[in-house]
């Protein structure tokens, strides 16, 4: 998570930019979870890693209350 969200690559939104943010958290936690989980636009699978989904629910939860 950290590779692209850390500094916004490939249009990641940043860890703790609540503006960028925003939008998607107001989709809910479920939603975000699942999109990491099966990738969205640029974001492979899980970030591209061999996490479990309960490990990605936890990272997606971790960015999402940072940027509150």
């Amino acid at each position: 998570c950290k590779v692209c969200h850390e500094n916004g690559l490939l249009d990641a939104p940043k860890f703790g930019d609540k503006t960028a943010w925003e939008a998607r958290i107001k989709t809910g936690l479920d939603t975000l979870t699942a999109s990491a989980i099966k990738g969205k636009n640029a974001m492979p699978p899980k970030g591209g890693s061999a996490a479990s989904d309960a490990d990605i629910r936890l990272a997606v939860e971790y960015m999402v209350n940072a940027a509150k």
